[in-house]
């Protein structure tokens, strides 16, 4: 049994769900999502839920069981509400700015690191200090993509703890040197 498969997606309202051409379609206010379903699972419309059931109790099956359910999930929530994922830049002089459509970073580097910002995702500059860059988008997987890029140009060092982190993780800082 799938501990996740089992329970059904609510379908909130102002999202429509529809399965055609072996994709579940989810509509709503900030787009449309289309999941592919894999041949080990039955994916049926009940009830305002969508239901994921295996095919056969394989272990393939049992593996997409889950994983299509969660991607189906996902999907209406991003129709729905949309996702963000927030970075914080810490480090004298470290800043963030949008211009345009191009997120412009000082890092530390000689030069600054412009990031093109893709048309489906939306990045905006929050904080006190602008050092919060909140990226915002119907797609969890684009929203986290970017953001890995992001915090790939100055990842977090454990000394300092300069660089690009994301807003919720913690990083262990080390002592340094002693005399």
């Amino acid at each position: 049994m799938s501990r996740v498969g089992v329970y059904p997606v609510a379908i909130p309202t102002g999202v429509d769900v529809s399965i055609a051409d072996g994709a579940v379609k989810a509509k709503g206010k900030n787009g449309e999502q289309i999941v592919k379903i894999l041949d080990n699972v039955e994916v049926t419309i009940e009830d305002n839920a969508v239901k994921v059931t295996p095919v056969k109790m394989t272990k393939r099956a049992r593996q997409a069981w889950g994983t299509t359910r969660a991607l189906i999930a996902n999907a209406v929530q991003g129709a729905n509400e949309g996702f963000v994922r927030r970075l914080e830049v810490n480090g004298v002089g470290y800043r963030a700015q949008v211009q345009g459509s191009t997120l412009k970073l000082a890092l530390g580097f000689s030069h600054d690191v412009n990031y093109p910002i893709p048309s489906d995702l939306k990045i905006e500059i929050e904080g006190d200090r602008n050092n919060i860059i909140a990226i915002s988008g119907a797609s969890k997987q684009r929203v986290g993509q970017v953001a890995s890029e992001i915090r790939a140009f100055r990842p977090p060092e454990p000394y300092k703890g300069k660089g690009v982190k994301y807003a919720e993780e913690t990083i262990l800082r080390k002592e340094g040197k002693k005399k």
